[in-house]
């Protein structure tokens, strides 16, 4: 008497819906096992709220088994004056156990848009070798932790940017209402005035453990360009003193002269692929403002 073979759970690729979000979540969480289902679930929310570049997909794409999620990763796609062409981070990428031989069909539906440039900006250190191995290029090496109080910076004053803000001399009023956005992710966004230029800088409130103490940092997630934040250092640091924070963390290669820290190469490293090539400074955007650090 033979056994009928048991039949073949069908997997597809699609995109995730709106109504899928309660499940993403559930699977991330699992996945993800330091990240509370909350994390997720904000910023697929947040991803529900915002403007995405026409044609893009809103949340990235899911495998479904069964009328199940077993994997998901998600894609943060934006465009803002000053970009070329459009951009997408890549985050949150999990596929259960069983179903992982079906994981290239993520792969190549979350990076089939030719014309974007795409950001890994959180990735594990045992991945980067594969990372490169698909085509992505390193373009930030690690994070420099600086203490910006401790620079002396002359001529400089800070404006301090709020929801009542309407307007601010120097800056044109779409960077004005950038700037405005990223307090609903709970940012701190600070213009600095130095020979009559207005310079905008937004910070992420991050905590980084040494040893059993949490440290009360800033991550700096938007600058025109990192010379600007050196230039500004100091009143930009004595800012965030007001605000508890006594460091901040910036995208670096090494050391930045004209900054008092740290760097280091174990973490912080980034990756790109595609026609663009992203700045260091410049995290708007991604799953560290969508989702939180």
């Amino acid at each position: 008497m033979s056994v009928a073979a048991a039949p073949e759970r069908k997997v597809r690729c699609r995109l995730i819906a709106e109504g899928d979000l309660e499940a993403v979540a559930d699977l991330l969480a699992r996945g993800f096992e330091k990240r509370p289902r909350s994390y997720f679930l904000n910023g697929l929310l947040r991803l529900a709220a915002r403007a995405v570049p026409e044609g893009l997909p809103r949340f990235g794409y899911m495998l479904e088994a069964e009328g199940r999620a077993v994997g998901a990763v998600l894609l943060a796609f934006y465009q803002r004056p000053g970009l070329d062409e459009p951009r997408c981070n890549i985050a949150s990428w999990y596929v259960e156990p069983a179903h992982r031989m079906h994981a290239a069909m993520l792969s190549s539906m979350a990076l089939k848009q030719k014309q974007v440039t795409y950001l890994n900006v959180t990735p594990a250190a045992n991945t980067w070798p594969i990372l490169e191995a698909q085509g992505y290029k390193c373009y930030c090496k690690g994070l420099m932790l600086a203490f910006p109080a401790l620079s002396g910076s002359a001529g400089v004053s800070i404006e301090r940017v709020t929801p009542n803000t309407k307007a601010v001399a120097g800056l044109p009023d779409h960077e004005v209402q950038m700037l405005k956005e990223q307090l609903a992710y709970g940012c701190v966004s600070l213009i600095a005035r130095k020979g009559g230029a207005a310079m905008p800088f937004v910070f992420l409130p991050f905590r980084m453990r040494s040893g059993r103490v949490p440290l009360p940092l800033m991550q700096l997630v938007y600058c025109r360009n990192v010379d600007e934040f050196v230039a500004c250092a100091g009143p930009l640091g004595r800012a965030l003193l007001k605000h508890g924070k006594i460091g901040v963390l910036v995208d670096a290669d090494g050391k930045i002269p004209g900054l008092m820290g740290a760097f280091t190469e174990k973490r912080g490293k980034k990756f790109y692929k595609g026609p663009g090539h992203p700045q260091h400074g410049d995290l708007l955007d991604t799953e560290f403002t969508l989702f939180g650090p």
